[in-house]
């Protein structure tokens, strides 16, 4: 594939990506993506599969993206406490970014047909490691299940976008840790 033809794909993905995180995965049409980037029908094909694979690609993107930077954020650290509260910083920014791609793309579970779904679940698993990882280190009390306090954990920092508002008195770096510092009182009860 020439630069251009890279290029040109580049352009057509950042103009689906918004078309989906404005309009949903039932609500973007392959001929709204075309029109929007100013190409015929046939033509898009050249770019895009389908519009389910489309979707795939860009939810994952949106996903390695997202993990790589919690990666990143926590990489440097040790303590256990202070990894966890980075991780859900790091989270937080992403999720509640003006411009974020992966809330609206992971919101969309339930429109897309079910071998999507399947391909979307298991990328969503994949991403989840780094927070099984930092649970796993955690000091919880005794009898404490891993599993439980992960999904409650994750379950949280998904639901702050339902919430948040950017002229709110707290960022979402303060909302991130705010969130970590719960859950680790949580874990000292």
């Amino acid at each position: 594939m020439s630069q251009g033809a890279r290029d040109r794909r580049g352009e057509i993905l950042a103009i689906a990506a918004r078309l989906f995180a404005r309009k949903g995965y039932r609500g973007t049409s392959m001929r709204d993506i075309g029109q929007e980037a100013g190409v015929l029908g046939g033509s898009l094909y050249h770019h895009i599969r389908s519009k389910d694979a489309l979707f795939v690609e860009l939810h994952n993107a949106a996903l390695d993206a997202a993990e790589a930077r919690i990666v990143a954020a926590v990489s440097k650290l040790d303590d256990p406490w202070a990894r966890l509260e980075a991780a859900c910083v790091a989270m937080l920014e992403i999720q509640l970014a003006p411009d974020s791609l992966t809330t609206p793309m992971m919101n969309d579970f339930r429109e897309v047909p079910a071998d999507v779904r399947a391909q979307l679940v298991a990328r969503r698993d994949r991403f989840e490691k780094p927070f099984r990882d930092l649970v796993a280190a955690l000091p919880l009390p005794y009898g404490a299940d891993r599993s439980v306090y992960r999904n409650l954990l994750l379950a949280q920092l998904n639901s702050v976008a339902d919430w948040y508002r950017p002229d709110g008195r707290l960022s979402p770096t303060e909302i991130g840790r705010q969130v970590a510092l719960l859950v680790k009182g949580a874990a000292a009860s």
